[in-house]
């Protein structure tokens, strides 16, 4: 288990490496100069200067490239001259001093994402933390909405094989597959949120926390969570049945399942102790690639919903070229991905005990 956690870090550790490489590179190129988006309408060339230093961007692309590494690597490398950009500075970084060694400094630090070139300096750390919980508890509504109910009605259209259940539960997880989220979005917000207001009590728009109607404190509405919930958890909850029916109709026809039912066991019993956790494998797969990728698809239903997330973050940041932020995120998305990956790999040794982490 120890070898393969590490191996697994190892092989995150060259992916993030990767992302970093092409992200850097990807929008370094871009035109425009960030110095100039920064300062927008007001710049003149000695505050263009001084912004360029303070940021490294006078430096060479493979210069801003180290200095980008050195940002993010909790162990990092820093001048003693003040000056310079990779100064220690309180303010910057978070950071332990491990040693010196002339005029650098080794430090233990948590990684910089830099500032946001567009919210007056500050830092993408924070501006992350601000959204991407919310996010979260977007994501983790939706996909316990698709797993409840997607398991549920996939056991049952099993059950039901080529009944008018199963084809009303199959033509239901069509629709579902088929239809773009931000179309869901709209229909959902004008239906739900306008036509049925007076019912449903919901709104077309609205975030996990809003001010009152004084302006004077965040209070939490859950009621907000309820259509950009269900509209993210549609596209995974139809993947879900599909997949818990064509598993478990394949469990069914395996040599133990015909030896349960020989020894009286009811389909009750059969279905709660035997097949259905064996045919979980290929529906965890699937709920780890959606819950990892609903943290970058929430762009479209955070943004119709108003949601204030990471995915609206993006779509802000996106306009207004905010390049610091959408690298953050970009990185932040990467490694839920890894995170989540080592975590059903694992998952998949308590499912079935044939796999084996090697």
């Amino acid at each position: 288990m120890i070898t393969y956690l590490l191996n697994k870090i190892t092989y995150a550790l060259l992916t993030l490496f990767g992302v970093v490489t092409v992200i850097f590179f990807l929008f370094n190129v871009l035109p425009g100069d960030p110095a100039q988006m920064m300062l927008g309408q007001n710049e003149g060339s000695e505050q263009l200067a001084i912004v360029k230093q303070k940021y490294g961007f006078d430096k060479p692309i493979s210069t801003q490239y180290f200095y980008y590494l050195n940002d993010l690597s909790p162990i990092s490398f820093h001048s003693k001259d003040v000056q310079d950009y990779t100064f220690l500075k309180t303010g910057k970084y978070s950071a332990v001093e491990l040693f010196s060694i002339g005029n650098t400094t080794t430090v233990l630090k948590f990684p910089y994402l830099r500032e946001s070139f567009t919210k007056q300096g500050k830092k993408v750390s924070e501006v992350l933390g601000e959204t991407l919980p919310n996010t979260f508890v977007l994501a983790v509504s939706a996909i316990i909405i698709a797993m409840l109910v997607g398991i549920f009605l996939g056991i049952v259209s099993a059950l039901y094989k080529d009944r008018w259940v199963d084809k009303t539960i199959q033509i239901f997880s069509t629709f579902g597959m088929s239809v773009p989220s931000f179309f869901s979005a709209i229909l959902f917000a004008w239906f739900f949120g306008f036509v049925l207001h007076k019912y449903t009590n919901l709104e077309m728009t609205g975030s996990l926390y809003e001010l009152d109607d004084f302006g004077e404190a965040n209070h939490m509405k859950l009621k907000n969570l309820i259509l950009p919930a269900i509209v993210l958890g549609i596209r995974p909850l139809a993947v879900v049945i599909q997949l818990m029916r064509n598993s478990l109709l394949e469990v069914f026809n395996q040599d133990y399942i015909r030896t349960a039912r020989a020894k009286g066991l009811s389909e009750f019993q059969i279905i709660k102790r035997h097949a259905v956790k064996n045919a979980l494998n290929p529906v965890v797969t699937a709920i780890s690639g959606w819950f990892a990728s609903m943290l970058a698809g929430a762009v479209f239903v955070e943004y119709i919903f108003g949601w204030n997330g990471l995915g609206k973050e993006i779509v802000n940041a996106l306009n207004t070229l905010d390049l610091p932020v959408i690298m953050g995120s970009v990185l932040i998305i990467a490694l839920f991905f890894i995170i989540i990956n080592i975590f059903v790999d694992v998952i998949y040794v308590w499912l079935d005990p044939k796999v084996k982490l090697e």
